[in-house]
């Protein structure tokens, strides 16, 4: 089975938009790592290789460990088909997927009307209905602002004819 780069960048966007939560890689407050599943938007317009957003409450210990760690690591994967070359040949099978990993330091979105617009945007991600959001709730959530420094983006499990 083969592996290839993909550097297409409305195929990298393809595969971020068709994952329904992203893994976010954070360094503890012990300098362990630590990952979590988060729901994620996603700008593909905003810096050279578009900006992540995520959300979370305005306390707890993921922020103190990116407020102490601002460098994170998330990852998206889409596909998950089992393959093989040979039925009877284990180590001949493989899982067929395609992968996102993006690496940059948060920073956090304070700005009420800047808020509203991301938060317009995780609802595009998940849904076609229009919402609202009161000035409470608004203040209440931490947007996390990621811009993308560093992205790498494979296909796994190709067989030999698969591959261009």
């Amino acid at each position: 089975m083969k592996t290839i780069c993909i550097t297409d960048p409305k195929e990298i966007e393809g595969i971020i938009r068709k994952c329904p939560y992203c893994t976010v890689g954070l360094t503890d407050l012990n300098g362990n790592p630590y990952v979590i599943p988060m729901n994620f938007a996603y700008d593909a317009s905003k810096g050279e290789h578009g900006t992540i957003f995520l959300h979370s409450g305005p306390e707890g210990s993921k922020l103190d460990m990116v407020q102490q760690h601002p460098a994170v690591c998330i990852s998206f994967c889409e596909g998950h088909e089992l393959v093989y070359m040979h039925q009877q040949v284990a180590c001949s099978y493989s899982m067929k997927s395609r992968s996102v990993m993006c690496r940059g330091r948060v920073r956090f979105i304070d700005d009420m009307e800047e808020k509203r617009r991301v938060l317009d945007l995780f609802m595009e991600h998940y849904t076609q209905n229009k919402c609202g959001y009161s000035d409470p709730a608004v203040r209440n959530v931490k947007i996390w602002e990621i811009p993308v420094e560093e992205i790498c983006c494979k296909s796994f499990g190709l067989r030999p004819s698969e591959v261009q």
